[in-house]
């Protein structure tokens, strides 16, 4: 079962996007750091949230760069899996940030890929965008991902 699939199937269950956020941290632990939560995901567009507590703050009492780098990553890959065709796979290739405000607050990701993906027989690269906005709706940081996208190998 794909992501896209296994997410519109959970998503409808009472606490749905929350136990998929669990599953998709316990598939890849290191998400579980920053214990994001899943909003929205569809082909082209996907929605996150990065609660704000201790584990998350720095010395200065906002989130940490890094958990926001965390949480465009996790929003990031999820809206590309679900965004490709289901004979490509992907990887990040690299990451571009800028950090625009201070962080305070429930953190809103939201990735939209540069352009549609589409099936090719060889590997392209795909950016993603992902704005961050806090409770206010002010960008408090982007991202571009660079997503390697390529044809699933033959097993």
């Amino acid at each position: 079962m794909n992501v896209l699939a296994a997410y519109r199937r959970i998503s409808r269950w009472p606490a749905g996007r929350w136990l998929f956020s669990r599953l998709v941290c316990w598939k890849a632990p290191y998400f579980a750091s920053i214990a994001p939560r899943i909003e929205s995901l569809e082909p082209g567009r996907g929605i996150a949230t990065l609660a704000h507590r201790r584990r998350v703050t720095n010395h200065l009492g906002t989130v940490h760069a890094i958990a926001l780098c965390n949480l465009a990553e996790f929003v990031g890959g999820l809206t590309c899996d679900a965004s490709i065709p289901t004979s490509m796979r992907w990887i990040p290739k690299g990451m571009t940030v800028a950090y625009l405000k201070k962080a305070v607050g429930r953190m809103r990701a939201i990735a939209t890929p540069a352009f549609p993906p589409r099936e090719a027989e060889a590997g392209y690269e795909l950016p993603f965008e992902v704005v961050v906005e806090d409770p206010a709706g002010d960008v408090v940081f982007r991202a571009t991902i660079a997503m390697w996208v390529s044809p699933k190998s033959a097993r």
